[in-house]
């Protein structure tokens, strides 16, 4: 029996239990992104205005990943409606890029996984967050892609005064890693949008061109007696020389300081030539007493995150929100629980959780949990996991996830049908026993896994010339007993998911 012939008499244009993933689940995103919420989704998303920090922890498939959808689209949402009060958004997600270059600077004695992510830092995490917020914020300006800001919503760039442009200049020297332009024209392109003019910070250069130029124009000026002759003194070349200084002066402390950021930029990669030149352009008392990532401290970063946030108070965003999500899949850590405490452990700090006017969304793997119970007085003095909103389990009940699949089958109804999953089984079944059987099922992705296999399981048990449209009751029970017994060796780790 055709699966789609069952589904059609039942009013359905498509399986509602075919995607596990949420990520690439797309009657999720089309359909049941705004209305189908986790019974904890308020505690979690808190209020976009005054963001907060929430911690949940969760089991494989328990719908980590469709929350931080349904954050992010809740706050695009906020943003489109609240334009004096929007929220920025980053994705902290995508680790790869970071561990993958936090691997290459480090010793290859100091490369296993291991050995490295011990050597993993809060102000790794920092870095990390601050380019991709500069990026994204750049991205904006220059009118490239961004998903986290509406692109029907100008950002009025006349609302930065000089500090501000500056600062945000300086950011985007040690932090913008777009790949949609070179990184020295995509610089220069935020300058001008800025109307941030350096003409009057080239005066060294202007120097060390002018000062040669004169002194040729007296050699071979008409009324100077020694004439060529001078070019057998010395002071023609002392005064070009006088004339080189300031510059030569200027670009060893840029490139001091280039490279002193290279080096304590563990996470990104810079361009050390490239960030010199660009450090040119700015004054020496413009730099004086400027917080740059050259030392391995988090006060410098704290003070940059802060510049940045300044800056986008000034274009209306009166927060920013950072979800972290999918710790466990980087190459690096591959499932691990010891690498991915190891990781996110500095992350944990009562100070950057708690920073004013941010709020972090950690969906963090269950697994992780069971290290927080032996963690000693000193770590919880630091992350002070008290004044998180945390969700020790993001669990399911049974009523729950009957009203998740309930959603999913009017998400894939027909036109003018409106299916019930009561419908698709025999009398016997009542809603309560479905609710119970539900129930051990536990998160969403095992209730789609097992719907799946129920359908298919019907489907090979009658042909097309003599369909069956009611699921019987004992086919109920053995799918379900099958099902949870391979999810136990599942649990176990004796096979596969």
């Amino acid at each position: 029996m055709n699966i789609q012939q069952f589904l059609t008499h039942h009013g359905l244009s498509a399986n509602p239990f075919v995607e596990e993933d949420a990520q690439t689940d797309q009657v999720f995103k089309e359909h049941c992104l705004r209305d189908t919420f986790h019974p904890a989704w308020e505690k979690i998303y808190g209020n976009p205005v005054d963001p907060s920090t929430s911690i949940v922890f969760g089991e494989k498939g328990s719908g980590k990943t469709a929350i931080r959808l349904q954050m992010f689209e809740h706050l695009m949402l906020h943003n489109a409606e609240q334009k004096e009060q929007r929220v920025f958004a980053i994705e902290y997600v995508d680790f790869n890029p970071f561990l993958d270059h936090f691997w290459e600077r480090l010793p290859k004695r100091r490369r296993k996984p291991d050995r490295l992510l011990s050597e993993w830092r809060l102000w790794d995490h920092a870095d990390a967050i601050l380019s991709l917020g500069v990026t994204q914020l750049v991205d904006c300006i220059l009118e490239q892609t961004s998903e986290s800001i509406d692109k029907n919503f100008s950002l009025n760039l006349k609302s930065l005064d000089h500090h501000q442009a500056r600062d945000l200049l300086l950011l985007a020297a040690c932090y913008d890693r777009s790949t949609a332009d070179t990184f020295q024209g995509r610089w220069h392109r935020l300058r001008r949008k800025l109307r941030f003019h350096t003409w009057k910070r080239r005066w060294d250069a202007a120097l060390s061109l002018l000062v040669p130029l004169v002194v040729l124009v007296i050699i071979f000026s008409p009324g100077w007696d020694p004439g060529l002759q001078a070019l057998n003194t010395p002071w023609p070349y002392v005064a070009t020389a006088i004339g080189f200084l300031p510059r030569v002066f200027r670009m060893a402390k840029s490139y001091l300081k280039s490279r002193s950021i290279a080096r304590h930029l563990r996470t990104i990669p810079t361009q050390r030539r490239a960030l010199c030149q660009l450090l040119l352009h700015f004054s020496a008392s413009e730099l004086d007493g400027q917080p740059l990532p050259n030392k391995d401290r988090t006060d410098d970063r704290f003070e940059l995150l802060r510049k940045l946030q300044g800056i986008l108070q000034s274009l209306q965003f009166a927060g920013i929100v950072i979800l972290v999500d999918r710790i466990d899949e980087p190459h690096l850590i591959n499932g691990r629980a010891d690498l991915m405490k190891a990781f996110l452990w500095p992350l944990l700090d009562n100070k950057l959780l708690k920073h004013p006017g941010i709020g972090f969304k950690l969906l963090l793997p269950i697994e992780l949990e069971d290290f927080l119970d032996r963690e000693e007085r000193d770590f919880f003095q630091r992350a002070r996991l008290d004044k998180q909103n945390m969700v020790p389990s993001l669990e399911w009940t049974g009523e729950a996830l009957y009203d998740v699949a309930s959603a999913r089958l009017r998400a894939c109804a027909a036109e003018g049908s409106q299916p019930m999953l009561r419908d698709w089984f025999e009398e016997g079944m009542s809603e309560t026993r479905l609710v119970n059987a539900f129930r051990d099922l536990r998160v969403p992705r095992h209730l789609f896994k097992f719907m799946y296999r129920l359908l298919i399981e019907h489907g090979n048990a009658y042909t097309d010339e003599s369909p069956a449209w009611k699921i019987r009751s004992e086919m109920f029970d053995s799918v379900l007993a099958v099902y949870l017994r391979d999810q136990e060796q599942v649990d176990r780790g004796l096979r596969a998911g």
